[in-house]
């Protein structure tokens, strides 16, 4: 093993069977070792030592901090800046992960954005020193071979890129538009998160054309943080993770755009957002009738044939919406209680998620009486 640090792990240590263990509190009585703290600092001193011995440097969790622990440890901190901050003060060298987990399925703009130290933050040049810098985390709970690429890339080239930039660096809509070149480059030399995502949609399909059901799966994204887990369906080793949660993709692409376009348009009047919502409406219209086959056709489909409702709702309303935002006018009443009452009913069937929910939310704000 030829590099120099040496993960332990040490996080979310749960003493229950150390309680229960009636060797191990002897010996926690024969070493005067009060609790289960202390016992895990124990643990990781004697670690320490071994490591030690072996040219290795130790590296854990935000739990393997404890006072009488040496400097010469690094700590990777998941609970986020504040324990950063104050561990690199006590003279412990650092790592962030905190808002680099993309398992979770965030946006590219949310890890983007996520700086080790804060831009208005000044801190003394050696505890600047201390802060070694970041990790994107990949917990595997919810992946497999086929689809663990498109959990990782191209997202975390942007954290990279956060990483090895100054805070000056931040323009996340340039970001966005190098990232789609770098996301081609990374299949250049065999990764698999935009081929694989193709066949994901062929198997829900049945071999039939995807362009339908992607019409509707590039407007969908997993559902976010730890949400999967608490959403009624017990996943276990043996689950398949063939469903169209697992084809869809963090950061939906289309989605993001229809609410940028949403946003030009509401704060700044941009009349060529105007086109591409009303192009892109268009675009979900065409391909409804077909959608609604696709699903039917393919009994594990039905689980999203409420999201397909949902978008054919939104293209009856949106364009009444738009034009009258764009003009500078209100819609019926009875219109923005129609628009409300899909909101409240939406749930992420399928444990997926629609973006665009909250561009048509925005909209139905700015046309209302």
């Amino acid at each position: 093993f030829p590099d120099e640090y040496f993960h332990i792990g040490g996080d979310e240590v749960k003493p229950d069977h150390w309680k229960s263990n009636p060797d191990i509190q002897k010996f926690m009585v024969n070493n005067n070792i009060k609790d289960e703290h202390d016992l895990q600092a124990y643990f990781n001193k004697r670690i320490l030592k071994i490591l030690q011995k072996n040219n290795k440097k130790m590296v854990g969790w935000d739990e393997i901090l404890q006072p009488e622990m040496p400097k010469e440890i690094v700590i990777h901190s998941w609970r986020g800046k504040k324990a950063l901050l104050q561990a690199s003060k006590d003279g412990y060298k650092v790592i962030l992960s905190n808002g680099w987990y993309i398992d979770l399925n965030q946006s590219t703009a949310f890890h983007y954005t996520n700086h080790p130290i804060s831009p208005d933050t000044v801190l003394p040049a050696e505890q600047m020193a201390n802060i070694l810098g970041g990790e994107a985390t990949m917990w595997a709970e919810m992946v497999t071979h086929e689809n663990v690429d498109s959990r990782i890339w191209p997202r975390t080239a942007a954290i990279a890129e956060r990483l090895w930039s100054p805070n000056t660096v931040n323009d996340v809509q340039d970001m966005y538009r190098r990232l789609d070149r770098i996301s081609l480059q990374l299949e250049e030399v065999g990764l698999l998160h935009e081929k694989n995502h193709l066949m994901m949609l062929r198997r829900l399909t049945g071999g039939e054309d995807i362009k339908p059901l992607k019409m509707l799966v590039d407007i969908l994204e997993p559902v976010k943080e730890y949400k999967r887990h608490r959403l009624g369906v017990k996943y276990t080793q043996y689950s398949p993770y063939t469903r169209t949660v697992d084809a869809s993709r963090a950061d939906a692409k289309v989605a993001r755009q229809f609410n940028e376009n949403v946003d030009l348009l509401i704060d700044s009047r941009d009349a060529s957002a105007v086109g591409r919502l009303l192009s892109q409406i268009d675009h979900w219209k065409s391909g409804l009738t077909d959608l609604e086959g696709v699903i039917n056709r393919n009994p594990i489909l039905h689980e999203i044939r409420p999201h397909a409702a949902t978008l054919a709702a939104l293209v009856e309303m949106l364009p009444e919406m738009i034009t009258s935002v764009s003009g500078g006018k209100k819609v019926n009443q009875s219109q923005i209680d129609k628009g409300n009452e899909l909101l409240k009913n939406v749930i992420p069937w399928g444990q997926a998620e629609m973006p665009v929910l909250k561009g048509f939310e925005r909209l139905l704000k700015a046309c209302a009486p």
